[in-house]
């Protein structure tokens, strides 16, 4: 045994003469590229803008989020994903391959391995759409891992242990709940409610109750500035700006933590079912390690205000925000990829 982990270490360190073996969390919102050895290299918007006459690429990434919805006709901004998996192949592609190019790595001499983190509902079409991207890019084997596992192995969730642990991943696209137990995923659910969902949720709202049509990521400013799931302790109050729908000028309106509490209750309440649904297709064991270690919450909608506080509330559980929970997925792949003897267990085919 210990000569095999041996020979494995030493593979390894050749390799890395030759190669830089990757991990990705390919989000709707946020595309992360961890490198071996390295950490975080890439943290950019899944975001493409193209020349929509030459079908060329102009911006890619934070450059490209900074257009989008300011562009003239003939220059089209694309989120190449949808809920999670890849609605845009071409697109996909060309961003995987640009941000791969931003990570500054040295030249391929051994093609890389990849493992990139995926939502736990995805079909066999769209996880062969994602190996193909990453093969097109130049990559050579590609490995996927569930979102709510890189997640629970992101954030040191005891996973190798026979008890529950239970993760909810808010990524933009899909929410991700997973119950985990001895490197094995015992209940997973994903539902497409998150980020996105939110951020429709509060621009419907703005445009129904008060005449003002906004741009959704106008709508994600302000649920960072001042939205939350439960009441919070002191009013909170932001600007919106957008176009008015009666008079088509710009206007600007003030709005505060109650009316984004109201306009997201919908989506909130549909994260905080989910959770309902683990809780109740457990069994009596699994249900006792869940109410004794608590809930753990990742991804960027982990950040929503008091949504600890919400789900606490209606399900009577403790619940825990991970460190630095946008990071949580790709630390997660990361992992795997550097201790790929411990965790290899855990990569879906």
């Amino acid at each position: 045994m210990a000569n095999g982990k041996s020979s494995t270490g030493l593979i390894t360190r050749m390799r890395s003469f030759f190669a830089t073996d990757l991990a990705m969390d390919l989000g709707t919102a946020n595309t992360l590229i961890y490198a071996r050895g390295k950490g975080i290299v890439v943290n950019e918007p899944s975001v493409v803008a193209i020349d929509n006459k030459t079908k060329r690429v102009v911006r890619v990434g934070t450059e490209a989020k900074v257009m989008y919805g300011k562009t003239p006709h003939d220059i089209i901004t694309i989120r190449p994903l949808k809920d999670g998996v890849i609605a845009d192949f071409d697109a996909a592609k060309i961003m995987i391959s640009t941000l791969i190019a931003k990570a500054k790595l040295s030249s391929f001499i051994l093609k890389p391995t990849i493992i990139i983190g995926v939502p736990s509902g995805i079909t066999q079409v769209e996880k062969k759409a994602v190996i193909e991207s990453a093969v097109e890019t130049g990559m050579g084997k590609v490995y996927l891992v569930e979102e709510p596992m890189a997640a629970a192995i992101g954030t040191n969730m005891p996973i190798h242990e026979s008890r529950a642990n239970l993760i909810v991943d808010i990524g933009g696209g899909t929410t991700e709940v997973a119950i985990i137990s001895m490197f094995a995923t015992a209940y997973s659910e994903s539902i497409r409610v998150a980020g996105d969902e939110l951020d429709d949720s509060i621009v419907k709202y703005i445009r129904r109750s008060h005449g003002l049509d906004i741009g959704v990521f106008e709508a994600e400013r302000v649920k960072i500035l001042i939205g939350s799931a439960f009441a919070t302790d002191a009013r909170l109050e932001a600007e919106v700006a957008g176009r008015d729908i009666a008079s088509g000028l710009p206007r600007r309106l003030l709005v505060n933590d109650t009316m984004i509490r109201e306009a997201m209750a919908e989506p909130v309440k549909a994260i905080v079912d989910s959770v309902h649904r683990a809780m109740s297709g457990v069994s009596a064991e699994m249900a006792a390690d869940i109410t004794s270690r608590g809930v753990v919450l990742a991804g960027g909608g982990a950040l929503i205000r008091n949504l600890n506080k919400r789900i606490q509330h209606d399900m009577g559980l403790p619940v825990h925000r991970s460190r630095d929970p946008l990071t949580a997925i790709v630390r997660g792949v990361g992992r795997v990829l550097e201790d790929f003897d411990v965790f290899h267990r855990v990569v879906i085919n």
